[in-house]
């Protein structure tokens, strides 16, 4: 038997739990998960893939930010159904800019760690502005409009995104260039607080679009139907 066939797949729906941790301090830095291709690729490189649940595709750490993985060792638990890895971080772990994804105490709510690098340009503006939406779903909704509209009504969350779309369209009506950007701005961060009341990412939609090239209107239409 392989070593890999050790776990327990089936059990595991295809996606095994993996704990990360700094191999020079023993910090756990993350938990994520992996299917067998992911660990196949790890075990392989040595560097850490995972599969991503949000964004439906394995993906590299690091691919964006550069902020990989090196795998010092790789553990199975007794039940054969969680991974416990050792790295050396390169960067941080955390999309965040922080070293471990680990970094509000559940009890009061509070950061206990700084932002040791600013994530922004690695990630891009919406990924970061999504992961920041769904950091906002824990916050005081009479502080933060996000959480209110995460923790309000679905209605008036979802009519939002009607006004917002309405008022683009008479900006670009009007053909006043400030206000179509303005408003285009506003009609994309309501877009992601609905994708992110549903914890679905940003990159599901690229991937959508990415397979529409090539495919003319007409038949990305007539495909939709045929489901």
């Amino acid at each position: 038997m392989e070593t890999i066939d050790l776990i327990d797949w089936e059990k595991m729906d295809g996606l095994i739990p993996v704990i990360t941790q700094d191999a020079n301090t023993n910090e756990v830095l993350m938990l994520a998960y992996m299917d067998k291709e992911a660990l196949e690729l790890t075990l392989e490189t040595k560097i850490a893939h995972y599969f991503s649940r949000s964004k439906k595709r394995i993906w590299k750490k690091g691919e964006s930010s550069g902020h990989t993985q090196e795998v010092v060792s790789t553990m199975v638990d007794c039940d054969n159904d969680t991974l416990l890895i050792k790295v050396n971080q390169n960067g941080v772990a955390c999309h965040t800019g922080r070293k471990s994804c680990f970094f509000t105490d559940l009890e009061t709510n509070k950061i206990i760690s700084d932002v040791e690098i600013d994530t922004t340009a690695a990630y891009g503006v919406i990924e970061t502005l999504y992961h920041t939406i769904l950091e906002k779903k824990n916050d005081d909704p009479s502080k933060s409009y996000t959480a209110k509209l995460l923790k309000g009504n679905e209605n008036s969350m979802l009519k939002k995104i009607v006004e917002e779309a309405g008022e683009l369209t008479f900006a670009i009506k009007d053909n006043n260039e400030e206000e179509i950007i303005y408003e285009a701005a506003d009609l994309m961060y309501h877009c992601l607080v609905a994708l992110g009341s549903k914890n679905i990412s940003p990159e599901r939609v690229k991937q959508e679009l990415a397979k529409r090239f090539g495919m003319s209107g007409i038949e990305e239409k007539n495909s939709r139907v045929e489901k």
